[in-house]
Parts: structure tokens; C-alpha cells; sequence
């Protein structure tokens, strides 16, 4: 019988090729075709944002009552609404405000949320007990009550519906956030940074903080579809962007009295809500797929 040389020898324990870390996250997030279909909607949504005046195909804010309430035609894809107004140029206009409002409330609850878990569950003791009081007391409301009252305070108008929503989201960030600082707090490499007398502040943002934003940044997807969902409803009550400001909501609460006679005014609208919510909602679920450390590893 033939001896194995050493390189075979060697050979017969090499450990098998690992899957890159980017190659692995996209196995698994692009594992499902309706993400494929919802990064779709996704990226429909912010390419109609971007070029409304280009898409739109009358002016969305342009009055004519002699059009009002007609029905879906050549001319008017989706018909018109009581002022005249082409459904179809509002409903992408609107597609503007909804991205905007999702995004920009979600990222200022994000940084604000994020900054106080961090504080919180770094440095414990009357720190973590003020500022989780706080936030206790904030979801003790719910996130859509909350919101709606902080719209009647403040008004309607797109900043102040963005600051409301914003402020509203903040205890979801900052608990999920404290969470995981406890979590990766006790890690060596964290106790080491202590013993060797690296700093606070150096040690919260060079070791806590970047192993924390994994859960974060799924709760920050699904947050936007929540958000969307939220200025709807804020602007459906009368709450949210005021007249004559695009809004899906808005256009929802427009066109309910005419649900026999023209359903389209509300039903567009509507639909579009719908599916851009679920859109966020199936792309963040497979974010947290993708991200879940379980799935790390040899493949």
C-alpha cells in the first residue's frame, strides 16, 4: 500500500473554502423571491419620488371643475378627483411625501433612540433608570395616539408631522438599543478597552456601538414601512399634510364618500399604501434573516 506523501497528507485536513461575507448575506437575503419583488417596489417607489415632474402627467395640483370626478379614461389613467385633479400625478407626487416623511422621522428616531440606549445600558445605575423611565412612559402610549397628539399640538404641515412621528418611534430604538449594549458590554473585548484605560466615549463608539447596529438596522427597515403607514393615517384624521399637498392618506379620506360611485379615488391610493408597506415590511424580514448571527459561519 502507497504512503501518503505530506502534501496529501495535508490536503486530506484542509478545511473546506468559506462563503464570503457579502456572498452569505446575499444567499440568504435574496433567498426568497418575494423580496426580489419587494426590493422591486422598493426601488420603483424612490426612482417615482425622484422623477415626479418627469412621470407625472398633468400638473398634481392643478384645479378644473369642469373634469371633476371622471372616471378612468386614456386621458386619465386613474380618472380625477372632486377638484379635477389628476389621481394618477397625485398618487406619485405622493409617493415624494411618504418617502420623505418615513425616512427622515425614522432616522431622527434612530439617532435620537439609539443615542439614549446607548447611554443608558453603557453606563447603568441613575443614568439607565432616568432615561428608561422616560421611555417606559412613552410606551406606555401607544405609537399612533402619541403621534396623533403630538400632531393636533404642533399642526399639520410636513415637519411637524416628521417630528411627531419622530418622536413617537424614539423608546422602540432606545430599548432594543440598551438591550444590546448590556449584551456587548460584558464582551473581553470591551472589559479589555476598561482595564487598559481606554475611555468612555473612545470605547462606546469604537467597540460597543458597531456591534449593536445589526437588530437596529432591521428595526430601522421595518420602521419605515410603519412610518409610511403612520403619515397616512396622520393625514387620513386631517393631522397630517395639509391641502393641497399630495398625500395617499389624504387622497384616501378625499375619495371614501365616493366609494359607490368612483372607488378609484380611494382604492389607488390605498393599494399604493399597501404595497409598499408590505414591501418594507418583507425586505426588513429578510434583513433580520441575513443578519441573524446563527446563520454565520462555515457554508
Amino acid at each position: 500500500m502507497t504512503t501518503p506523501s505530506a502534501a496529501d497528507a495535508a490536503s486530506m485536513f484542509e478545511l473546506p473554502p468559506q462563503t464570503s461575507s457579502v456572498r452569505r448575506f446575499l444567499r440568504v437575503f435574496l433567498a426568497r423571491k418575494i423580496v426580489i419583488a419587494g426590493l422591486s417596489v422598493l426601488t420603483l417607489m424612490v426612482l417615482m419620488a425622484i422623477f415626479a415632474p418627469l412621470l407625472a402627467p398633468h400638473d398634481p395640483y392643478g384645479q378644473d371643475l369642469s373634469m371633476s370626478l371622471k372616471q378612468p379614461s386614456a386621458e386619465y389613467w386613474l380618472g380625477t378627483d372632486m377638484l379635477g385633479r389628476d389621481v394618477l400625478s397625485r398618487i406619485i407626487y405622493g409617493s415624494r411625501v411618504s418617502l420623505i416623511v418615513g425616512l427622515v422621522a425614522v432616522l431622527i428616531a434612530g439617532a435620537i433612540g439609539m443615542t439614549i440606549g446607548l447611554l443608558s445600558g453603557f453606563f447603568g445605575g441613575w443614568v439607565d433608570t432616568v432615561l428608561m423611565r422616560v421611555m417606559d412612559a412613552m410606551i406606555a402610549i401607544p405609537m399612533i395616539v402619541l403621534a396623533m397628539a403630538l400632531g393636533a399640538i404642533l399642526g399639520g404641515g410636513i415637519v411637524n408631522v416628521i417630528v411627531a412621528l419622530g418622536i413617537a418611534i424614539v423608546p422602540a430604538y432606545a430599548r432594543l438599543m440598551r438591550g444590546q449594549v448590556l449584551s456587548v458590554k460584558q464582551s473581553d473585548y470591551v472589559m479589555a478597552g476598561v482595564v487598559t484605560g481606554v475611555g468612555n466615549v473612545r470605547n462606546m463608539l469604537v467597540h460597543v456601538l458597531p456591534n449593536c447596529l445589526s437588530p437596529l438596522i432591521v428595526l430601522l427597515t421595518m420602521n419605515l414601512g410603519m412610518a409610511i403607514l403612520a403619515e397616512a393615517g396622520l393625514s387620513f384624521l386631517g393631522l397630517g399634510i395639509a391641502p393641497p399637498g399630495a398625500s395617499w392618506g389624504s387622497m384616501v379620506n378625499d375619495g371614501y364618500r365616493y366609494l359607490l360611485s368612483n372607488p378609484v379615488l380611494s382604492l389607488a391610493p390605498g393599494v399604493a399604501i399597501l404595497i409598499v408597506v408590505l414591501a418594507f415590511n418583507v425586505v426588513g424580514d429578510a434583513l433580520r434573516d441575513a443578519l441573524d448571527p446563527r446563520l454565520r459561519g462555515m457554508e
